[in-house]
């Protein structure tokens, strides 16, 4: 293996456990945003800093891991063929997704009466639970998996397909042109944000303070959901092709579209405020102005962040391989417990920082334990993570097989 491609392996581990883990501190911080309530519970410390621990994140992070998760679908399928990856990913995306689906459901809606009861004196009002359809199907956090699930079923026969009529991979050579191309202008961060800046700017229903709409709801994700998530995966994919030459590309940019990410993202806050918007964006110059911003600052933040891990997180890290194997096992169990202590917490008199740093560490220390303990050597890991970890050589391996969906 090279030393770049070790490299490269090394940095985009980092990425995909920071992609995965920030969801924690993002849904950590929610019960601290103020204004109209827009969680389960709202802290008595609520406060407008605390909303840009939740609004910066969400910018990035999830297109950042869709990316990561289409270069390692790409990576995974140079080296088994379309059954064989189609067999993995049925076994850790899709089999996660039905068994744990609904006990996680259960615990999260545990939390969300213990939270309705504490707020009306510990009594439940009366009221009719809605009834369960394709729009209404909630498939809380584990929301990802299900999109990943329905990237795969189409990219799979399309990869098959094109295997099959262009044995001389004609198409391949013009996808890796244009990415090349793209990578090495701004024209690549244009190119990107273009589909997912229209929908932001002509759907007639978009809450501009959050972003990329989350499909949490309902078995049909929403239209910005399916663009902007759907553009990451197919970029990773395009990227990996041309791995070398576009990873290099964004290493030495990396500061320059930092810097882009952050100034629209400045931009984005003071436009609308710390406080959430909950009516619909109106139509006019200053909706066009943030929707093109914020689109942009989506695929800044993306291109600078692997373009930053790639200088930083260049060399073996056994901390970051392990947060990087934990990260799946870490995010599929944390809602609840995020909740439950946020319930706990929101009338306590502290501050809100104190309660927020004691919500990420307790969350962080029972789940990387349990992780360690009863997931990381056992046949949980050999499910989830594709193998059984624990032995010394995987620490020295950045190719072995992944902890999580993005490989």
């Amino acid at each position: 293996m090279s030393h770049l491609t070790s490299n490269r392996l090394h940095a985009l581990d980092a990425v995909r456990a920071i992609a995965l883990l920030l969801g924690v501190v993002l849904h950590s911080a929610m019960s601290f945003i103020p204004g109209p309530p827009v969680w389960i519970v709202q802290d008595t410390s609520a406060a407008p800093h605390f909303a840009l621990a939740f609004y910066i994140p969400h910018i990035f992070r999830m297109a950042l891991f869709f990316m990561i998760a289409g270069y390692f679908a790409r990576f995974v399928l140079e080296r088994r063929s379309v059954l064989a990856f189609s067999l993995d990913r049925a076994k850790r995306i899709a089999a996660p997704l039905v068994t744990l689906w609904l006990p996680m459901l259960t615990l999260v809606m545990v939390v969300v009466v213990w939270a309705i009861a504490k707020a009306n004196g510990g009594v439940m009002p009366e009221g009719e639970t809605p009834p369960l359809t394709v729009d209404t199907f909630p498939l809380t956090h584990l929301w990802f998996l299900y999109l990943l699930v329905i990237f795969y079923a189409v990219s799979l026969p399309l990869t098959a397909l094109v295997r099959l009529i262009d044995r001389k991979d004609v198409t391949g050579r013009i996808i890796d042109r244009i990415t090349g191309v793209l990578a090495a202008t701004p024209l690549g961060i244009l190119a990107l944000a273009l589909p997912i800046g229209a929908w932001f700017a002509t759907t007639p229903f978009w809450m501009q303070w959050f972003g990329i709409p989350t499909p949490d709801t309902g078995l049909v994700p929403n239209n910005g959901a399916l663009i902007a998530f759907g553009t990451a995966f197919a970029a990773g994919w395009a990227v990996r092709r041309r791995s070398d030459l576009v990873l290099a590309a964004w290493k030495r940019s990396w500061m320059l579209n930092l810097a882009l990410a952050i100034g629209l993202t400045v931009y984005c806050i003071v436009s609308l405020g710390m406080v959430p918007h909950l009516m619909p964006a109106a139509p006019g110059n200053e909706r066009m102005l943030y929707s093109a911003a914020y689109a942009l600052a989506i695929w800044s933040w993306c291109f600078g962040l692997v373009g930053l891990a790639m200088v930083v997180f260049d060399r073996p890290s056994r901390t970051w391989r392990y947060l990087a194997d934990s990260s799946y096992w870490v995010y599929l169990m944390h809602l609840p417990l995020v909740m439950a202590l946020q319930v706990a917490l929101s009338d306590i008199a502290l501050p809100g920082a104190i309660k927020l740093a004691v919500i990420l560490a307790v969350t962080m220390t029972l789940l990387l334990g349990s992780y360690q303990l009863i997931v990381r050597n056992t046949w949980l890991g050999g499910w989830l993570n594709g193998r059984r970890h624990g032995r010394r050589k995987d620490a020295a391996n950045p190719a072995a097989a992944s902890a999580h969906p993005a490989e």
